[in-house]
């Protein structure tokens, strides 16, 4: 699969401090990778590298292919960056704000006249082009901040902290918008402390602590490298102790214990195997009524893999 962005080994040096230590990974089109970590882990540090707006002491970052380092302007074509906190002009109307962008990207005539619609229609701004911006809600400057970012249709996004105080429903819709972008086949690189947001909507993660990346990869993949063995609940109509013994001369079964009114046990194998498991049982009569593999989240993931340590 081809990468919306690679982060190839890059460190940041603040005098003795080091920010970001060595960090790599990549995010592809049509993906939304969670970018996680504690305050002060290297976020930002690594977001504004990849955005063009600090150096790396190290290492490189490339969108499309295109490095930070040599080609910045062609990078800055192809990427959005969407800071943690914007500024805007005041006595501003968003109309004027977002034409103001337009015309710093470049835009003319009627390809910014398309832009504009298109952003405003996307983020749900239209109705509000004449409002000025310090009369708007929280959730509304974050829709505009989004807006403005994608005037120039960039094929890569960088959000910081995008949901950073949103009530509920407006970490709702932004999520919505986000996906949304990931399913036109934008990639996106999105940081939050609210890891139950992003459970729902990413479809990778990095997690960073101390400047260091802890794990990369899926949330099952770095779950398989943490937990080699699949958890897994049971309960059958058939007589406990028949159902025991019948998971006890499965392969890649272990750990077979009473769990409430079921077995929980362990399993060595993928969610194929897992299926023919099921229709095993099935088949010789047992009967299973309910089989649930542990769930997992974010928040498991991140504690498993982080110290509470900030650099």
């Amino acid at each position: 699969m081809s990468t919306a962005m690679t982060v190839k080994s890059i460190t940041k040096r603040f005098g003795d401090f080091v920010a970001v230590d060595r960090v790599s990974f990549d995010v592809h089109p049509g993906q939304v990778c969670g970018f996680i970590g504690p305050n002060g882990a290297g976020k930002t540090t690594t977001m504004r590298i990849a955005a063009t707006l600090d150096l790396p002491d190290e290492g490189d970052v490339s969108v499309f292919g295109s490095s930070v380092l040599l080609e910045p302007r062609l990078v800055r074509q192809q990427l959005g960056f969407m800071p943690d906190a914007y500024g805007a002009y005041p006595s501003t109307t968003v109309e004027e704000y977002l034409d103001f962008f337009a015309r710093a990207y470049g835009l003319r005539g009627r390809e910014r006249r398309s832009a504009l619609s298109f952003v405003s229609d996307f983020t749900g701004l239209s109705r509000l082009d004449g409002k000025l911006i310090d009369s708007l809600s929280k959730g509304m400057k974050q829709r505009l901040c989004l807006a403005k970012t994608l005037l120039h249709d960039p094929g890569f996004l960088i959000l910081d902290e995008p949901a950073a105080g949103l009530d509920p429903r407006a970490r709702v819709e932004l999520r919505e918008l986000v996906r949304a972008l990931a399913d036109m086949g934008k990639g996106v690189l999105i940081s939050s402390h609210i890891l139950s947001e992003l459970s729902t909507l990413v479809d990778s993660i990095a997690v960073i602590e101390s400047g260091r990346i802890q794990g990369a990869g899926t949330v099952e993949e770095i779950l398989r490298k943490l937990r080699p063995h699949m958890r897994v609940f049971m309960r059958c109509l058939a007589d406990l102790d028949r159902v025991e013994r019948a998971l006890l001369e499965q392969p890649g079964v272990a750990g077979v214990h009473t769990e409430r009114n079921g077995l929980a046990f362990d399993f060595d194998g993928d969610q194929r195997a897992l299926a023919e498991l099921v229709a095993h049982f099935v088949s010789v009569g047992l009967a299973p009524i309910e089989f649930a593999p542990e769930s997992v989240d974010l928040e498991d993931v991140f504690l498993s893999l982080t110290d509470g340590v900030v650099a």
